[in-house]
Protein backbone atom coordinates (compact mmCIF):
# COMPACT_ATOMS: atom_id res chain seq x y z
CA UNK A 1 0.00 0.00 0.00
CA UNK A 2 2.85 2.54 0.88
CA UNK A 3 4.65 1.72 -2.52
CA UNK A 4 1.43 2.89 -4.21
CA UNK A 5 0.98 5.65 -2.08
CA UNK A 6 4.09 7.18 -2.69
CA UNK A 7 4.12 7.48 -6.42
CA UNK A 8 0.60 9.51 -6.18
CA UNK A 9 1.61 11.92 -3.64
CA UNK A 10 4.71 12.32 -6.08
CA UNK A 11 1.84 12.92 -9.17
CA UNK A 12 0.15 15.29 -7.28
CA UNK A 13 2.66 17.58 -5.92
CA UNK A 14 4.35 17.56 -8.79
CA UNK A 15 1.12 18.72 -10.70
CA UNK A 16 0.30 21.21 -7.92
CA UNK A 17 3.88 22.84 -8.19
CA UNK A 18 3.96 23.24 -11.97
CA UNK A 19 0.23 24.71 -12.27
CA UNK A 20 0.45 26.34 -9.03
CA UNK A 21 3.40 27.91 -10.94
CA UNK A 22 1.90 28.70 -13.81
CA UNK A 23 -0.59 30.66 -12.20
CA UNK A 24 1.60 32.55 -10.22
CA UNK A 25 3.22 33.49 -12.83
CA UNK A 26 -0.36 34.76 -14.91
CA UNK A 27 -1.67 36.36 -11.48
CA UNK A 28 1.87 38.41 -11.15
CA UNK A 29 1.63 39.40 -14.57
CA UNK A 30 -2.48 40.44 -14.09
CA UNK A 31 -1.30 42.15 -10.75
CA UNK A 32 1.66 44.10 -12.80
CA UNK A 33 -0.98 45.50 -15.57
CA UNK A 34 -3.18 46.75 -12.80
CA UNK A 35 -0.25 48.72 -10.66
CA UNK A 36 0.58 50.17 -14.22
CA UNK A 37 -2.90 51.90 -14.16
CA UNK A 38 -3.09 52.97 -10.79
CA UNK A 39 -0.37 55.67 -9.11
CA UNK A 40 2.50 53.31 -9.80
CA UNK A 41 4.81 54.37 -12.62
CA UNK A 42 5.56 51.50 -15.44
CA UNK A 43 8.88 51.27 -13.80
CA UNK A 44 7.09 49.69 -9.82
CA UNK A 45 5.57 47.23 -11.79
CA UNK A 46 8.62 46.17 -13.48
CA UNK A 47 10.15 45.93 -10.05
CA UNK A 48 7.51 44.14 -8.49
CA UNK A 49 7.33 41.65 -10.60
CA UNK A 50 10.89 40.95 -10.67
CA UNK A 51 10.83 41.23 -6.73
CA UNK A 52 8.12 38.49 -6.75
CA UNK A 53 9.68 36.27 -9.77
CA UNK A 54 12.80 36.15 -7.79
CA UNK A 55 11.26 35.28 -5.02
CA UNK A 56 9.36 32.33 -6.43
CA UNK A 57 12.34 31.01 -8.13
CA UNK A 58 14.08 30.90 -5.29
CA UNK A 59 11.00 28.61 -3.17
CA UNK A 60 10.61 26.56 -5.80
CA UNK A 61 14.54 26.09 -6.64
CA UNK A 62 14.84 22.97 -3.80
CA UNK A 63 12.51 20.51 -5.51
CA UNK A 64 14.55 18.42 -8.12
CA UNK A 65 11.29 17.82 -10.18
CA UNK A 66 10.11 18.59 -13.74
CA UNK A 67 7.71 21.32 -14.09
CA UNK A 68 5.94 20.66 -17.18
CA UNK A 69 2.05 20.55 -17.44
CA UNK A 70 0.48 18.65 -20.29
CA UNK A 71 -3.10 21.04 -21.39
CA UNK A 72 -5.31 19.51 -23.56
CA UNK A 73 -7.87 21.97 -25.44
CA UNK A 74 -10.84 21.17 -27.90
CA UNK A 75 -10.23 22.84 -31.20
CA UNK A 76 -13.74 23.91 -33.45
CA UNK A 77 -11.42 26.07 -35.90
CA UNK A 78 -12.36 23.69 -38.40
CA UNK A 79 -15.82 24.34 -38.24
CA UNK A 80 -15.54 27.89 -39.97
CA UNK A 81 -14.15 26.33 -43.14
CA UNK A 82 -16.91 23.80 -43.27
CA UNK A 83 -19.63 26.36 -42.85
CA UNK A 84 -18.25 28.11 -46.05
CA UNK A 85 -18.26 25.31 -48.21
CA UNK A 86 -21.79 24.29 -47.08
CA UNK A 87 -22.60 28.21 -48.10
CA UNK A 88 -20.63 27.63 -51.50
CA UNK A 89 -22.38 24.57 -52.28
CA UNK A 90 -19.04 22.22 -51.89
CA UNK A 91 -20.26 20.34 -49.06
CA UNK A 92 -23.49 19.01 -47.11
CA UNK A 93 -25.11 19.57 -43.80
CA UNK A 94 -27.08 15.93 -43.68
CA UNK A 95 -24.59 13.71 -46.10
CA UNK A 96 -23.41 11.17 -43.14
CA UNK A 97 -22.21 9.49 -45.83
CA UNK A 98 -19.11 11.72 -46.75
CA UNK A 99 -16.29 12.49 -44.38
CA UNK A 100 -16.76 16.68 -45.42
CA UNK A 101 -20.64 16.68 -43.67
CA UNK A 102 -20.96 18.99 -41.15
CA UNK A 103 -21.79 16.10 -38.65
CA UNK A 104 -18.55 14.95 -38.75
CA UNK A 105 -17.18 18.39 -38.35
CA UNK A 106 -18.87 18.74 -34.77
CA UNK A 107 -16.16 16.25 -33.41
CA UNK A 108 -13.31 18.74 -31.89
CA UNK A 109 -9.81 18.32 -32.16
CA UNK A 110 -7.80 17.52 -29.49
CA UNK A 111 -5.06 20.07 -28.98
CA UNK A 112 -2.29 19.37 -26.52
CA UNK A 113 0.21 21.71 -25.39
CA UNK A 114 3.33 21.56 -22.59
CA UNK A 115 4.21 24.18 -20.53
CA UNK A 116 7.25 24.46 -18.70
CA UNK A 117 6.77 26.93 -15.31
CA UNK A 118 10.18 27.09 -14.41
CA UNK A 119 11.28 27.95 -18.22
CA UNK A 120 8.33 30.27 -18.68
CA UNK A 121 9.70 31.97 -14.92
CA UNK A 122 13.23 32.03 -16.35
CA UNK A 123 12.00 33.93 -19.56
CA UNK A 124 9.34 36.42 -17.75
CA UNK A 125 12.58 37.09 -15.77
CA UNK A 126 14.96 37.47 -18.49
CA UNK A 127 12.54 39.75 -20.20
CA UNK A 128 10.86 41.67 -17.14
CA UNK A 129 15.06 42.80 -16.66
CA UNK A 130 15.47 43.55 -20.35
CA UNK A 131 12.76 45.73 -20.34
CA UNK A 132 13.30 47.56 -17.12
CA UNK A 133 17.38 47.93 -18.44
CA UNK A 134 16.22 49.60 -21.50
CA UNK A 135 13.42 52.31 -19.77
CA UNK A 136 16.25 53.56 -17.33
CA UNK A 137 18.65 53.58 -20.16
CA UNK A 138 16.33 55.60 -22.27
CA UNK A 139 15.09 58.11 -19.16
CA UNK A 140 18.55 58.60 -18.34
CA UNK A 141 20.27 59.23 -22.05
CA UNK A 142 17.53 59.05 -24.58
CA UNK A 143 19.06 62.56 -25.82
CA UNK A 144 22.30 61.26 -26.30
CA UNK A 145 21.00 57.93 -28.08
CA UNK A 146 19.06 60.59 -30.39
CA UNK A 147 21.58 62.48 -31.05
CA UNK A 148 24.67 59.81 -32.10
CA UNK A 149 22.01 57.98 -34.56
CA UNK A 150 20.50 61.27 -36.02
CA UNK A 151 24.83 61.78 -36.99
CA UNK A 152 25.10 58.01 -37.45
CA UNK A 153 22.02 58.77 -40.41
CA UNK A 154 23.81 61.96 -42.04
CA UNK A 155 26.75 60.39 -41.96
CA UNK A 156 25.43 57.22 -44.04
CA UNK A 157 23.91 59.91 -46.18
CA UNK A 158 26.91 61.25 -47.20
CA UNK A 159 28.68 57.89 -47.82
CA UNK A 160 25.91 57.38 -50.09
CA UNK A 161 26.13 60.55 -52.03
CA UNK A 162 29.97 60.56 -52.68
CA UNK A 163 29.57 56.96 -53.47
CA UNK A 164 26.94 58.36 -55.98
CA UNK A 165 28.90 61.62 -56.98
CA UNK A 166 26.06 63.82 -55.91
CA UNK A 167 26.16 66.37 -53.25
CA UNK A 168 23.69 68.02 -50.77
CA UNK A 169 24.59 71.75 -49.87
CA UNK A 170 23.10 70.82 -46.71
CA UNK A 171 24.41 67.16 -45.40
CA UNK A 172 28.37 68.20 -46.80
CA UNK A 173 28.65 70.83 -44.28
CA UNK A 174 30.86 70.08 -41.13
CA UNK A 175 28.77 68.33 -38.60
CA UNK A 176 29.24 71.68 -35.96
CA UNK A 177 27.85 73.39 -38.82
CA UNK A 178 24.51 71.21 -38.66
CA UNK A 179 21.89 73.45 -36.61
CA UNK A 180 20.92 70.11 -34.71
CA UNK A 181 24.70 69.27 -33.85
CA UNK A 182 25.70 73.02 -32.86
CA UNK A 183 28.12 73.09 -30.08
CA UNK A 184 25.59 74.82 -28.40
CA UNK A 185 22.55 72.46 -29.05
CA UNK A 186 25.22 69.49 -27.80
CA UNK A 187 25.99 71.41 -24.74
CA UNK A 188 22.45 71.62 -24.11
CA UNK A 189 21.46 67.83 -24.75
CA UNK A 190 25.03 67.36 -22.24
CA UNK A 191 23.34 69.72 -19.63
CA UNK A 192 19.83 67.89 -19.48
CA UNK A 193 21.32 64.00 -19.65
CA UNK A 194 23.79 65.65 -16.66
CA UNK A 195 20.34 66.66 -14.55
CA UNK A 196 19.25 63.62 -15.66
CA UNK A 197 21.89 61.63 -14.04
CA UNK A 198 21.18 63.73 -10.98
CA UNK A 199 17.70 63.93 -10.38
CA UNK A 200 15.84 60.81 -12.04
CA UNK A 201 18.59 58.17 -11.32
CA UNK A 202 19.24 58.76 -8.05
CA UNK A 203 15.02 58.06 -7.98
CA UNK A 204 15.67 54.68 -10.06
CA UNK A 205 18.19 53.60 -7.45
CA UNK A 206 15.83 54.50 -4.76
CA UNK A 207 13.21 52.14 -6.33
CA UNK A 208 15.52 49.52 -6.87
CA UNK A 209 16.34 49.35 -3.02
CA UNK A 210 12.85 49.43 -2.00
CA UNK A 211 11.21 46.73 -4.07
CA UNK A 212 15.21 44.74 -3.96
CA UNK A 213 16.76 44.30 -0.76
CA UNK A 214 19.73 41.91 -1.81
CA UNK A 215 22.53 44.40 -2.67
CA UNK A 216 23.72 41.73 -4.82
CA UNK A 217 20.58 41.13 -6.83
CA UNK A 218 20.35 45.09 -7.21
CA UNK A 219 24.02 45.17 -8.63
CA UNK A 220 23.31 42.61 -11.24
CA UNK A 221 20.64 44.64 -12.59
CA UNK A 222 21.93 48.18 -12.26
CA UNK A 223 25.49 47.07 -14.03
CA UNK A 224 24.24 46.75 -17.46
CA UNK A 225 22.03 50.27 -17.09
CA UNK A 226 25.75 51.74 -15.97
CA UNK A 227 27.45 50.38 -19.22
CA UNK A 228 24.69 51.31 -21.21
CA UNK A 229 24.66 55.00 -20.12
CA UNK A 230 28.91 54.98 -20.12
CA UNK A 231 28.58 53.68 -23.33
CA UNK A 232 26.21 56.58 -24.64
CA UNK A 233 29.05 58.93 -23.19
CA UNK A 234 32.10 57.37 -24.76
CA UNK A 235 30.15 57.40 -28.41
CA UNK A 236 29.65 60.86 -28.27
CA UNK A 237 32.76 61.71 -26.66
CA UNK A 238 34.45 60.20 -29.38
CA UNK A 239 32.11 61.25 -31.97
CA UNK A 240 32.41 65.27 -30.67
CA UNK A 241 36.72 65.17 -30.53
CA UNK A 242 36.96 64.47 -34.31
CA UNK A 243 34.54 66.90 -35.08
CA UNK A 244 34.84 69.94 -33.08
CA UNK A 245 37.81 72.20 -31.95
CA UNK A 246 39.33 72.10 -28.09
CA UNK A 247 37.59 75.75 -27.50
CA UNK A 248 34.09 74.31 -28.72
CA UNK A 249 35.09 71.16 -26.76
CA UNK A 250 35.81 73.22 -23.70
CA UNK A 251 32.46 74.95 -24.18
CA UNK A 252 30.66 72.09 -24.24
CA UNK A 253 31.68 70.64 -21.28
CA UNK A 254 31.52 67.18 -21.63
CA UNK A 255 32.25 65.24 -18.03
CA UNK A 256 35.16 62.86 -18.12
CA UNK A 257 34.51 58.89 -18.33
CA UNK A 258 36.04 58.58 -14.52
CA UNK A 259 34.01 61.06 -13.25
CA UNK A 260 31.13 59.81 -14.58
CA UNK A 261 31.54 56.40 -13.83
CA UNK A 262 32.75 57.90 -10.42
CA UNK A 263 29.21 59.50 -10.17
CA UNK A 264 27.35 56.22 -10.47
CA UNK A 265 28.75 54.18 -8.46
CA UNK A 266 28.50 56.65 -5.79
CA UNK A 267 24.63 55.70 -5.95
CA UNK A 268 25.09 52.25 -4.79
Amino acid sequence: MPGKVVPLLRSCCFYWFSSGSSRILLNLHTERQQSNHKKSSPMDGQLFLIKHLLILREQIAPFDIEFSVTHKELDFSHLLEHLRRILRGQSSLFDWSRSTSFAMTLTPRILESQIDAKKELEKSLKTTCEEFIMSVTKLIVDPLLSFVTKVTAVKAVLSSSAHDKKEDSVLSKPLRSQAFASPEKIAELIHKVSANLLQELPKVVAKMKLYLQNPSTRMILFKPIKTNIMEAHVQLQSLIQSEYSSEELQNIGMVSIQHLQSQIDGLL
